[in-house]
């Protein structure tokens, strides 16, 4: 299997900036998509961004312009480079790993929490 460990979270200061990353380990198949999901409480889990193996990425609306993803395969590693912070984007950041073609496939990190104050 595959286990993907998130860090970089935190309280900041709106307006300010986070880099979240996430290492993934263990039978990693690729081709894959990579990405960032969030949870705030009592609403539903999100899309935030993905990056493909061919570095193809997808932004949700809400973050597009303000976030951006990036993948190191030499570290099995994803990042999320979040920047204008607002409260909106408080939530359990959550780390992915889907195998191309195989949805079902698909992997799940612990979350780390983000704090953005007013």
């Amino acid at each position: 299997q595959v286990q993907l460990v998130e860090s970089g979270g935190g309280l900041v200061q709106a307006g300010g900036s986070l880099r979240l990353s996430c290492a993934a380990s263990g039978s990693i198949s690729r081709p894959n998509t990579m990405g960032w999901y969030r949870q705030a409480p009592g609403k539903q889990r999100e899309l935030v961004a993905t990056i493909s193996s061919g570095g193809s990425t997808n932004y949700a609306d809400s973050v597009q312009g303000r976030f951006t993803i990036s993948r190191d395969d030499a570290k099995n590693t994803v990042y999320l480079q979040m920047n204008s912070l607002q409260p909106a984007d408080t939530a359990v950041y959550y780390c992915s790993l889907t195998r191309s073609f195989f949805p079902a496939y698909s992997y799940w990190g612990q979350g780390t929490q983000v704090t953005v104050s007013s």
